[in-house]
């Protein structure tokens, strides 16, 4: 199949990609979040293809994979044909839903052009998606295999962009954890951290967007993988620290 799909999230892609289809990635100038294109820091296979919206135009696509609200008016501009009539869809709910959560509507409900696929079944559970089809296709990662050595006494946490989301992702307990163990924290926009915390600079480190291969071995090479989050999906990080062999302290 030739499936069209966004670069949402790296991880998750990473592991959509390994399929034994031809994955369509829009990709434009200037690689911003509507056109990412192939990842810089995952190894992805050739079925991967980066294709532009003047490409989409005149590719067959087979189904479109939307992970946004903004998806679909995209794929409806770039392709000139409509998600879930023209073309068969599918909407991938990555998050968990919020502000309030047993009473927040889908952006998809209620509709029956698109199904709405979950990544847990607590997500669900919990988003209101009306009349809308739901399924639930759980979280899976590439298994990078077993490097723990766990040789630095050191925790580490992976978590992109701990600024913004705060207490979502449990950035507001990152302290008082440095004091039971020195933190090293991997992912996307890290490098503020040390600026918004008040923690003495030996029991904080800070490691920006890893190539994944490089990220796994170093994350390996840490005493203890400390999951913080409070309010997101099961964390694909998670899941490569147990492959990896890493003992797990998860928020409860």
């Amino acid at each position: 199949m030739r499936i069209l799909v966004w670069h949402v999230h790296g991880s998750w892609t990473t592991s959509f990609v390994q399929g034994g289809h031809e994955y369509l990635l829009p990709v434009l100038a200037d690689r911003g979040p509507d056109g990412r294109g192939r990842a810089r820091t995952w190894n992805w296979p050739a079925g991967a293809v980066e294709v532009t919206p003047e490409e989409l135009a005149d590719v067959d696509v087979d189904v479109i994979v939307l992970q946004r609200p903004q998806d679909l008016e995209l794929a409806r501009a770039w392709t000139l044909r409509r998600p879930g009539v023209d073309v068969p869809a599918v909407y991938v709910e990555h998050n968990t839903p919020g502000p309030s959560a047993a009473t927040t509507r889908h952006p998809l409900a209620d509709q029956s052009a698109v199904p709405i696929v979950h990544v847990t079944h607590f997500n669900r559970l919990f988003w209101d998606c009306g009349s809308a089809r739901t399924e639930v296709v759980e979280h899976g990662v590439v298994d990078p295999g077993h490097l723990y050595s766990g040789e630095w006494a050191r925790a580490a946490v992976v978590v992109n962009d701990p600024v913004r989301r705060w207490r979502a992702v449990g950035t507001d307990l990152l302290p008082a954890l440095s004091r039971a163990a020195p933190l090293d924290v991997f992912g996307m926009n890290v490098h503020d951290l040390p600026d918004r915390l008040a923690v003495a600079p030996e029991r904080l480190w800070t490691f920006e967007d890893l190539p994944q291969t490089a990220m796994h071995r170093e994350v390996a090479r840490r005493r203890v993988y400390v999951h913080t989050s409070r309010w997101t999906s099961l964390g694909l990080s998670l899941l490569e620290a147990m492959h990896l062999g890493l003992p797990v302290v998860a928020l409860a």
